[in-house]
């Protein structure tokens, strides 16, 4: 069973979710603040993180991102505002998905499957030639990336769009194509979180190896 650390300050949201969480088939820990969920999630780190952005004393986007320092575990955001500003900031400090107030348990659910998926090890393919763009080099055995003979630590998110990019190198893929590979998004979703991921993996690996084409989508440069 798959466990998810809930935080969140509002005690009737935190319970409801709560429990439709545990309908779905997941143990849940909760907390009320930032710091409170920032100490349960050292104490034994969960398999999914769900972080209001509005806790009091550490906030949502500073829990993102102490996590993301220490931690891979896939963080999902939550929030009641839908602020383009803490959608970004949040995604920026290493979130990699986020759902908007109110939500259907059923729908918070599933985002929490996709980001499981995600995270599950690729299968390996022996004997796989490393794909190489540039000085950029990807081992399809290893998952390892380097760029001028040097490691770069990605985030599985960061992974995956770099795996899709390096499948079809110099094909155009729009933002809704990448929602459903990486996100495993079955409806149209919000494309920002693209974008933000994109920013994010170009800063690693290099901002010219990944172009936008005509405001849609983006392709590998071959």
């Amino acid at each position: 069973m798959h466990e998810v650390l809930l935080v969140e300050d509002d005690d009737m949201i935190r319970e409801a979710t709560r429990l439709s969480l545990r309908a779905s088939g997941y143990a849940v820990r909760t907390a009320a603040d930032g710091t409170t969920g920032l100490a349960l999630f050292r104490e034994r780190p969960p398999d999914v993180a769900v972080l209001d952005i509005m806790l009091p004393g550490l906030n949502g986007v500073s829990l993102a991102g102490r996590i993301r320092e220490e931690s891979g575990v896939p963080v999902l955001l939550i929030s009641a505002r839908n602020d383009p500003v803490d959608v970004v900031m949040g995604l920026e400090a290493g979130a990699d998905d986020y759902v908007t107030k109110p939500f259907d348990g059923l729908v918070l659910a599933a985002r929490i499957r996709a980001l499981l998926r995600r995270a599950e090890p690729v299968g390996r393919r022996p004997e796989s030639a490393p794909l190489t763009f540039g000085d950029l080099a990807l081992d399809p055995d290893t998952l390892e990336v380097r760029r001028a003979g040097k490691p770069l630590a990605l985030t599985t998110t960061e992974l995956k769009l770099l795996q899709e990019f390096a499948a079809a190198p110099g094909i155009v893929l729009t933002r809704d194509l990448l929602l459903e590979r990486v996100w495993d998004y079955a409806w149209s979703g919000d494309t920002r979180v693209v974008d933000v991921h994109i920013r994010r993996l170009r800063t690693k690996i290099g901002h010219e190896r990944i172009e936008t084409v005509r405001g849609f989508g983006y392709k590998l440069r071959a």
